[in-house]
């Protein structure tokens, strides 16, 4: 072999000796990006009770309301976690009843996870706040008032609007319209009752007037006798519009047009405060319904809105901390130091004394935005969206001040 051979022998062996030790660095250095990326679970918990058997033939609530929002909440947050070196996992539980739900908490809390979404009924939230006292709970399935009023969770925010935002929401509507004399019509269960008692504490506080209440007991098929019973039910002292509490639909939907006084109906049905709606598509949420469609295959509702809120704000925190701690990020939120965007058109918060995530609210009809709450001059000391709901002085709650 001559020398040009060995000097071309010597020079492939150190070219591949230097590949060889080059890939064995490439390799060092991805094991140790990965090293680095920081690991965020997040767990999903839900469960849905049986509404039981409906009157009307009212389009139900989709099955999987919230996971969807969740799912692609964490979508997004990879999209921009990957800048960061962060990687969110979704762990999700859909359970068929409160004591599996609470045991499959249970487990992934064992695992490690203490950062969870939950839509789930009051009662069940309180027992997994309970169970889960070092995690941080989000709030995306229950507008119960109490939760934010007189029995502050230590350890849950919510990111669902409340039931007294949504009927502050209206009030300050039909305000504005001047529909100052209300007929109230309440459903059977007690979720109807908590909205109505939601719309007699908006009308007190908006001086409004309820001329009339009547609670709706007929048990028969809407669909075959609406026009006929409902004039006769709604007849009583005048009234500009009709407030409706029916949030399972058993009958709501048969009230527009044939009330007694040709008047508008609002609340649960007709004209309806909401945290999300299809027909929400100003500051950037065309994109974001657009990506969720694509996503579900369905439209977005206020329970994916709440999920995928929530979190979106853990998120949004461990990207300011650069940790996962439940408590750190928890502190953050209710310190109002953590504005969040919610594609509303104002940069949205936590109010320090409830947990309660501040928002517009928007008043829509099937197919249509109509308006969106607070009303222009509906002031407020410090910020315009706490004139939707408890305020500070209303509730006994001071999450701020206490410890998970």
């Amino acid at each position: 072999m001559g020398p040009f051979a060995l000097h071309r022998l010597s020079s492939t062996l150190v070219i591949t000796a230097a590949l060889l030790l080059g890939g064995t660095a490439v390799s060092a250095a991805d094991s140790d990006t990965a090293a680095d990326i920081l690991q965020i679970r997040i767990g999903y918990l839900g469960f849905t009770p049986d509404p039981g058997p409906l009157l009307s033939n009212v389009i139900p609530e989709p099955a999987d309301a919230g996971l969807r929002g969740a799912e692609l909440a964490i979508e997004d947050s990879n999209s921009t976690g990957r800048f960061l070196k962060q990687r969110y996992e979704l762990q999700a539980i859909e359970a068929q009843s409160p004591e599996q739900l609470l045991e499959a908490a249970r487990e992934q809390h064992g695992q490690g996870v203490r950062l969870f979404v939950v839509n789930a009924p009051a009662a069940i939230l309180r027992q997994l706040s309970q169970a889960l006292d070092d995690s941080l709970l989000i709030n995306a399935g229950s507008s119960d008032d109490s939760l934010r009023q007189s029995e502050c969770l230590p350890n849950v925010l919510h990111t669902l609007p409340s039931r007294a935002m949504l009927a502050d929401a209206l009030a300050q509507f039909l305000t504005v319209r001047k529909w100052s004399r209300w007929l109230l019509i309440t459903g059977p269960t007690e979720g109807d009752q908590a909205y109505a008692a939601a719309l007699r504490r908006a009308a007190k506080r908006f001086g409004h007037t309820i001329v009339a209440e009547k609670a709706w007991s007929f048990d028969n098929d809407q669909r075959r006798s609406a026009q006929a019973e409902m004039p006769l039910f709604t007849q009583t002292a005048e009234y500009d519009v009709v407030l409706v509490a029916d949030e399972r639909g058993d009958f709501g939907e048969y009230l527009p047009y044939h009330t007694w006084y040709p008047r508008p109906v609002a609340g649960t049905q007709g004209l309806t405060p909401t945290g999300w709606h299809k027909t929400v598509e100003t500051f950037g949420a065309a994109q974001l319904q657009k990506r969720f469609e694509a996503h579900a295959q369905r439209w977005m509702n206020d329970r994916d809105f709440a999920a995928w809120m929530a979190v979106r704000s853990l998120a949004t925190a461990v990207g300011k901390l650069h940790q996962s701690d439940a408590g750190a990020i928890r502190t953050l939120a209710l310190s109002e130091q953590l504005p969040l965007d919610g594609f509303k058109g104002r940069k949205l918060s936590f109010r320090p004394w409830s947990g309660q995530l501040r928002q517009p609210i928007p008043l829509v009809q099937p197919r249509a935005l109509v308006s969106t709450s607070p009303q222009d001059g509906f002031l407020h000391p410090s910020n315009e969206l706490d004139s939707l709901g408890y305020d500070q002085p209303e509730t006994r709650c001071n999450l701020a001040a206490a410890h998970p």
